[in-house]
Formats: structure tokens, C-alpha cells, sequence
């Protein structure tokens, strides 16, 4: 069974309070649901985390690279500014595939500077949660190449 690791940043467990008319109004208990019973519809397992510290990100991004088939990775804010998540997810031995929920280049110009994109194989952005769903599909395709 393939093991995906999604790991969510910064003021992600805000998911439906926070700008609902941004990021939509599913919580992150929610998103959690639906992408535990989309993985095992597509014969995998999540390891579903969310950290607010730069530094938790990229431990649980270094532990994934043990015992996770891929990374689906939600850097928020760090996305702009964290070369440590960038060469964690360089680091992965696995595709790993970068979301975001809202369309990053219809935002402020200085979230349009995706630094943490060079560590993806994938950068989904603007699909709302629908990108980690699409991000499964992925990731389940670039590990049968």
C-alpha cells in the first residue's frame, strides 16, 4: 500500500474561519476526512500532520522521507521564504508534490515568489482542496513511472 505523507504549515488548522472567501469553508478536521476516505478509495494511506513552526515542518518532512512512499506539501506562508522546507523537500526520496488552496498569482505580488517550488515535482495552486485530492493522483501516478 502506498504511504503519502501530507503535511500542512502555518495557519492551516484555521481552514474555514480563516478568509473563508480565500481558502473556502472546510476545516482542517474536515479536509483531513475527506482525503483519509480519497486515499483509501485510490489503495493508500496518509499520514495527514500541520505544523506552524519552520522547524517542525522540516523534521516531519525529513521523518517522511523514511517511511513515506511521496510528500504532499502545503507550505503555506514558509512558501515564500523557507530555503529549510525548499532543501527538505529536495531531500525527500520520493515525488513530491507542492499544493495550495488559493491561486497564489491572483494574490499580493509577494506571494507570487514561490520559493519552496523548486523542491516539488508538482505545484498545484487554485484548486482549493480539490488540489489534494488531485495532488493523491499524482503522486500515485509519478511513483507506478
Amino acid at each position: 500500500m502506498t504511504i503519502v505523507a501530507i503535511i500542512n504549515g502555518p495557519n492551516l488548522a484555521s481552514l474555514g474561519i480563516r478568509e473563508p472567501m480565500i481558502y473556502g469553508d472546510v476545516s482542517a478536521h474536515q479536509l483531513e476526512s475527506i482525503l483519509v476516505e480519497s486515499a483509501g478509495a485510490k489503495e493508500c494511506r496518509i499520514e495527514f500532520q500541520q505544523y506552524d513552526s519552520e522547524g517542525q515542518i522540516v523534521a516531519a518532512v525529513n521523518r517522511a522521507s523514511d517511511s513515506c512512499d511521496a510528500l504532499i506539501i502545503n507550505p503555506g506562508g514558509l512558501s515564500h521564504t523557507s530555503v529549510a522546507v525548499l532543501d527538505a523537500m529536495r531531500a525527500f526520496d520520493g515525488p513530491v508534490v507542492e499544493v495550495h488552496i488559493s491561486q497564489i498569482h491572483r494574490r499580493e505580488p509577494y506571494r507570487h515568489r514561490m520559493l519552496t517550488a523548486g523542491g516539488a515535482d508538482v505545484l498545484i495552486s487554485g484548486a482549493g482542496i480539490y488540489g489534494y485530492i488531485n495532488a493523491l493522483d499524482i503522486a500515485k501516478e509519478l511513483l507506478r513511472r
